[in-house]
């Protein structure tokens, strides 16, 4: 069974029902440790060494967040910058994060459509999240297709963020599980189209 540490941001979290959900779905998984930045650090003092300890315990990061002005909130870039400082995380002889998985975990305001060349953010998701790629290969993390949930301001209907927040967890479960295969993972763009395969 892998360990899988969730490193989770969001500066107003009582107005988030999306990421509420989506915690409490998986807040008694064995084997998972939630790890809330702003509770953590309400001083945005972060604990560079405790941090990387933390991540030496585990298998999967996962960076659950919002994507605010199409990156993640200021704590996360904060623990970003300093978390995987160079010696460490990347250059020569540093492998304090080699063979982990690194899957981003996000909401987002628009909607599916909004993300393509017609869309009004001109661009697909994927592209919005290549510095988080781009990162976990340079630290040589492996980057799994990422979990995105779509216009979550618009998601009012209990039922349809427990389902959301069901899927998240089952998804997680498998991760941790290794009942998803590199071939699997490899093949697909965003991690909930492999709902049907688990």
């Amino acid at each position: 069974m892998k360990r899988i540490l969730v490193i989770f941001s969001h500066p107003a979290l009582q107005r988030s029902k999306a990421n509420r959900e989506l915690l409490q779905a998986i807040s008694d998984l064995e084997g998972v440790t939630i790890h809330d930045l702003y509770q953590h650090y309400p001083d945005l003092f972060i604990d560079v060494k405790r941090e990387q300890a933390l991540l030496g315990e585990h298998d999967i990061i996962v960076f659950q967040h919002p994507l605010y002005w199409y990156s993640c909130p200021a704590i996360m870039k904060e623990w970003l910058d300093l978390v995987l400082e160079y010696g460490y995380a990347y250059g020569p002889q540093a492998n304090g994060l080699e063979g982990k998985q690194w899957l981003s975990a996000i909401t987002t305001g628009g909607a599916p459509e909004s993300y393509c060349q017609a869309g009004y953010n001109n661009s697909p998701l994927l592209d919005f999240l290549r510095p988080f790629s781009q990162t976990a290969r340079l630290c040589g993390m492996q980057w799994l297709p990422p979990f995105v949930l779509h216009s979550f301001h618009k998601l009012n209907d209990p039922e349809a963020l427990r389902r959301c927040g069901h899927e998240y967890r089952q998804l997680l479960l498998a991760l941790r599980d290794e009942r998803l295969s590199p071939t699997q993972l490899d093949g697909v763009a965003y991690l909930r189209d492999l709902l049907e395969v688990i």
